[in-house]
């Protein structure tokens, strides 16, 4: 039986070369590129300027889908809207559409689950079921174009999973939404967020990759960190500040921390403080985001000692820019830490 080949997450290289493996010139392959991506066709009787032969190869081996829509959410206090997908092996993802004002951002899932455990978030209580791959990642995207009709601005990789323990298939999904013959999104609009994988931080930053990197830091020292992030035990706060201070980043893409903010856990005034410290002289923007809402021991600080919190990070560290996230879609559990699927193996 002829292995199926799944062209969907392919880059225009290896679309390429598909078509040199059938014997066909392989411009075909950057048509096919274009098709797909840029004209997120995936109809093969309507890619008319692709040979029969390649044509029908694909209908015969190809594989072009690779997710379905199983149910839809959309939230009724913002624009948000949760979508529930299905993979061909029959485990399910979470994405999320989010709308404000121009600004159209999509969060991806790179991961079914979760290793990282961090305790306040959802998606780690599931466990780690495996990777997705690039393909799976990229019709997160198109799923979203086909049912909302407002052009994508931003991508944020801070779905369900650690992008960094897919860091092979989340950087070639990010090559191919950057691409000018596929999305063509500026790399300057997508975000990749860690809980702290410091080898692949490294790797990130000796690639060059001109992608924004967002670290979820979520404390300012390693007994509250070990507390609720279990991967600080292997890669704790000093390591990781040690690394990234070893790199500059320019004003347009700073360095972001993510704080979660857990009542009576981070959020005091001398958390603030602590942080401000270990921060300074790191060129870096810290996203404040107050906790949303899971099963389990923790809650949300109230918003006046959320205030207290941001404003004492920028007495103490005015180099700071400091922002507030309130995350959208905490009706239908499309925050951040929220999103989490029932799979059966």
């Amino acid at each position: 039986m002829t292995k199926k080949i799944i062209l969907k997450g392919m880059n225009e290289e290896e679309l390429r070369k598909y078509c040199e493996n059938l014997s066909s010139p392989s411009f075909h392959g950057m048509q096919l590129f274009r098709w797909m991506y840029k004209n997120n066709c995936h109809d093969i009787d309507k890619m008319e300027n692709i040979p029969k032969k390649i044509r029908d190869d694909i209908r015969k081996n190809g594989i072009i889908t690779l997710l379905s829509m199983k149910i839809k959410s959309e939230s009724r206090i913002d624009k948000s809207t949760k979508f529930l997908l299905q993979t061909n092996d029959n485990y399910n993802i979470e994405t999320v559409s989010m709308i404000e004002n121009n600004r159209h951002t999509v969060c991806l899932s790179s991961q079914i689950g979760c290793s990282v455990d961090c305790d306040f978030c959802a998606t780690g209580k599931m466990g780690i079921i495996r990777n997705l791959s690039s393909g799976e990642i990229i019709e997160q995207i198109i799923t979203i174009m086909n049912h909302i009709n407002v052009p994508i601005t931003n991508i944020v990789f801070m779905g369900m999973g650690e992008p960094f323990l897919n860091y092979k298939n989340v950087i070639k999904s990010c090559e191919i939404l950057s691409a000018h013959n596929g999305f063509n999104l500026s790399s300057k609009r997508i975000t990749i967020s860690t809980s702290g994988i410091l080898p692949k931080i490294d790797l990130f930053i000796k690639e060059k990759h001109k992608y924004k990197i967002a670290i979820s830091l979520n404390a300012s020292n390693n007994k509250v960190r070990n507390e609720i992030m279990p991967i600080n035990k292997k890669w704790n706060i000093e390591s990781l500040i040690k690394s990234i201070k070893k790199y500059s980043f320019c004003e347009s893409r700073p360095i972001m921390f993510e704080y979660v903010l857990l009542k009576n856990i981070n959020d005091d005034k001398k958390d603030a403080i602590e942080l401000a410290n270990l921060l300074k002289g790191i060129k870096c923007k810290v996203n404040l985001i107050p906790f949303n809402e899971i099963e389990g021991e923790y809650s949300r600080p109230d918003t006046d000692q959320i205030n207290l919190f941001s404003k004492t990070l920028n007495k103490f560290n005015p180099d700071l820019m400091v922002l507030t996230r309130w995350s959208k879609g905490e009706d239908i559990n499309a925050a951040c830490g929220q999103l989490a699927t029932i799979n059966e193996s």
